[in-house]
């Protein structure tokens, strides 16, 4: 298995590729990620550790996610055992899965507990009955929260550039090469920055694709003249759009690495 190198422009085709896949089969995809984004909520409601499984189950819900892509690739129509994918193979690759997803929710963790307010722009939003208005906004305190708040916001998504290129590829590699842990988030770090051009245009391509579908949505509204809409039809875009993410991250992978023999085709069994 070697690194490949490709241009920036290949960063365009993952995002053409993905949406392709997700539109081949959009209620499957859909379906799938609700189905984890469901998972993980009803883990939130178990106190203390409820949120630190969850976000450990990511690394697995990314195999089962780029499995289904294959399977769409193929002309299947991903099941939801796909999901599970993760834990169906040996043992020592659930081990290194699981050990990947306590890593990487630790990682999380981290950065919010860097990036926490302590809840203070919560609170003073709770004590305003929960409404934001140009006289809350008025208060001294109230903008210096929502100050706070902002600078927090940023620190957290400047943290997670770092953790986000060690895990991008790192689930593929544990789960269908073998790779160690440790490894794969080196070999995933060396990818992504080896391809620093091709992922700055995938990013680009899907931050567009997320402004363009919000664009429309607001545009409806305005021409109904309901930002309602606009406020019940966020979620529901948020998540369609993280869908189609979720879609390009088989081939993203598939470009970055020469598999040769190695290609996983009996996971097509799955």
């Amino acid at each position: 298995m070697r690194l490949r190198v490709v241009p920036a422009r290949t960063g365009a085709q993952w995002v053409r590729e993905g949406l392709r896949l997700f539109f081949k089969q959009p209620l499957a995809f859909a379906g799938l990620f609700f189905v984890f984004m469901a998972v993980t909520q009803v883990l939130g409601l178990v106190p203390v550790v409820g949120n630190f499984v969850g976000l450990a189950l990511v690394p697995a819900f990314t195999v089962g996610m780029m499995t289904a892509a294959r399977h769409v690739e193929a002309g299947r129509f991903p099941m939801p055992a796909v999901l599970l994918k993760a834990f169906r193979d040996s043992p020592a690759k659930t081990r290194a899965i699981l050990l990947l997803g306590v890593l990487y929710a630790a990682a999380l963790f981290a950065i919010m507990l860097v990036a926490s307010d302590d809840g203070k722009l919560a609170a003073l939003i709770a004590a305003n009955q929960g409404q934001i208005t140009e006289e809350t906004m008025k208060d001294p305190a109230m903008q210096e929260a929502v100050r706070n708040a902002m600078g927090n916001m940023l620190l957290a998504s400047i943290l997670y550039l770092p953790v986000s290129i060690l895990f991008f590829h790192s689930p593929a590699l544990v789960h269908w090469y073998g790779v160690p842990v440790v490894r794969s988030l080196f070999f995933s770090a060396v990818a992504v920055l080896r391809n620093t051009g091709a992922f700055f245009v995938y990013f680009m391509g899907w931050t567009m694709v997320g402004m363009t579908a919000s664009l429309v949505l607001l545009m409806v509204s305005g021409m109904l003249g309901s930002m309602a809409i606009a406020t019940a039809g966020l979620l529901p875009i948020s998540l369609v759009v993280a869908s189609m993410v979720m879609a390009s991250l088989w081939p993203a992978f598939r470009d970055c690495f020469d598999t040769g023999e190695e290609q996983p085709a009996g996971d097509l069994a799955a």
